[in-house]
Order: C-alpha cells, then structure tokens, then sequence
C-alpha cells in the first residue's frame, strides 16, 4: 500500500528539527536553506506549521514539465525530479498549488521532497511524531484533493 507523510500540527513545537534532518540528508550540510520540508510560523497564533511536497495524484509539477523531468515512482508511489533532465525552466513550481517545489539557484534545477526513497529523514528526526510516514489512505489526502480541485480555474 501506497504511504505518505502525514503531518500533525498540533503538535509541532517549532524545533526545525525535520528541516535540519532533510538537509542533511539532501545536501550533507545542517542548513534549512537546503530543505525540502519547511517550517512556517504564525506569528501571532504561535503555532508552527510544517509543509512539503504532498506527492498528490494530480502530479501538476509533473504534468506542466516539458522535457519530462518529473517521474512517476510506482514503486512508492511518489513524483521525483530528474535532475540530469531538469532544465530548469520552473514551470514545475508555477504549477504546483501547493508551493512545494523549488528552484535551487546552486544547481539550477528544481527539488522537491521525494520521501527519501522511503524512509523519510524529517519523520526520523521529529521528537514530538508531529511527522509520521503512513498509509496513504489515512493522511487526508482526499480533503486535500478536494481542497485544491475548488481553487483551480475552471475551464470553459
């Protein structure tokens, strides 16, 4: 069965400790720059939310690539960048409602969560389980489908 991330953000303290983790991972260095998870805080309700790549089944960044950089992994069930195809053009993030891939000015290329083949770094790293990794059809991703189907401009 297909897995995913599934966050909790009741009980995200704010720790950075996913984005640190990512980076690692990613980039061998501890800079949340580098991440692929990000940590937003509201302010004035001092509450953080994390947010990354939802692997969605509409794969928009996929669909819009022109050189098909974007792959379907069957296997996990995830999208993953082709950085040796990547151009680089960024049409991936303008399609993306949810803002979740990103240009790398480093490489010149795009990057997005990719589930870290599997098991996840961010999930690891979390003390509070504010991320887990599960089973696709526990995550709410059918609200969130749902969610994002209302904001995209209907087609005549």
């Amino acid at each position: 069965m297909a897995k995913a991330l599934h966050i909790s953000v009741e009980k995200c303290t704010g720790c950075l400790q996913c984005e640190l983790a990512c980076s690692y991972v990613k980039e061998g260095v501890f800079n949340p720059a580098h991440s692929m998870i990000k940590v937003f805080h509201f302010h004035d309700e001092a509450r953080y939310v994390p947010y990354t790549c939802t692997q969605c089944a509409e794969a928009w960044c996929l669909h819009a690539c022109p050189v098909d950089a974007i792959k379907l992994d069957p296997v996990l069930d995830r999208k993953v960048v082709i950085e040796a195809t990547c151009v680089g053009c960024k049409v991936c993030t303008i399609a993306c409602p949810f803002g979740t891939i990103n240009f790398q000015t480093r490489t010149g290329k795009v990057a997005k969560c990719d589930l870290c083949a599997g098991s996840p770094a961010c999930v690891e790293a979390c003390p509070t389980s504010a991320i887990t990794y599960i089973d696709v059809e526990a995550t709410g991703t059918d609200k969130m489908r749902r969610w994002a189907a209302r904001t995209m401009p209907q087609v005549a």
